[in-house]
């Protein structure tokens, strides 16, 4: 069994996709998946299966949610090594990344597109795009930015899901706990 985090995007948000997650881990459950923990209501998955394609387990995952709730989610599956990876090359300062964003993305987006996108700049707000993530910190907060995951997904013709600081951390010692 290999341990995985899963990533949905955009459920439980104003009201719209409500996935319950006691809802969540039984389906999840009933799907194949063992040792299914939800972390917070947004989204966050921690499992384990004997299945190695992450794209399959994608799909599962989706497939299972569509049948189940009667909608499409976003899902992104990556491993433990990968979300350190992620984690730990932060490129900004220390005292940044605690109140930075991890946008991960679904695949590392083309040179080309990377050039595209980091041409747009907006003041008090920084990020840098490396591989599958777009570190993004906001001087004045999230909730501030003139930057959206929407912008990003639409220049790097990939989708993207946020979290903070955090919950990364969480993320990472959830995973921990389970052999990998």
């Amino acid at each position: 069994m290999k341990t995985y985090i899963v990533l949905l995007k955009g459920i439980n948000v104003g009201g719209h996709k409500k996935v319950p997650m006691a809802e969540l881990r039984e389906l999840l459950t009933k799907s194949g998946f063992k040792n299914v923990q939800t972390y917070i209501q947004s989204g966050n998955v921690i499992l384990q299966s004997s299945e190695k394609d992450i794209r399959k387990i994608e799909e599962i995952i989706k497939n299972a949610i569509l049948n189940y709730f009667g909608f499409e989610v976003s899902v992104l599956v990556i491993t433990k090594p990968n979300l350190q990876r992620i984690f730990d090359d932060f490129p900004f300062s220390e005292e940044k990344k605690k109140a930075s964003y991890f946008m991960m993305l679904h695949h590392a987006p083309s040179e080309a597109l990377v050039k595209v996108a980091s041409e747009k700049v907006y003041e008090d707000e920084e990020y840098i795009i490396l591989n599958d993530c777009i570190y993004y910190f906001c001087a004045k907060g999230y909730g501030q930015a003139k930057f959206n995951v929407n912008f990003f997904e639409r220049n790097l013709k990939t989708f993207a899901t946020s979290r903070n600081y955090n919950t990364m951390v969480k993320l990472l010692s959830l995973s921990s706990e389970y052999s990998i």
